[in-house]
């Protein structure tokens, strides 16, 4: 059985949430050109959140501490 290590673990969720953010990005400049602002803002939004997602990804400083008690 195959186990993926949490680093590949890391970069697939990263990706994933980074094509999520360009997906909305594209979905907010469609809404744009046709004049709907209100929806274009709210996917921009929805984009930045995925992006702020990608960030946190990964190994955590806490995580990374290991207790020898």
């Amino acid at each position: 059985m195959l186990e993926t290590s949490p680093i590949d673990s890391s970069k697939d969720k990263r990706e994933a949430y980074l094509q999520a953010a360009q997906i909305f990005f594209g979905n907010a400049k469609e809404k744009a050109e046709a004049g709907d602002l209100k929806s274009a803002g709210i996917f921009i939004l929805k984009a930045l959140g995925q992006e702020k997602r990608a960030g946190g990804v990964g190994p955590q400083v806490l995580q990374l501490i290991k207790t020898t008690h």
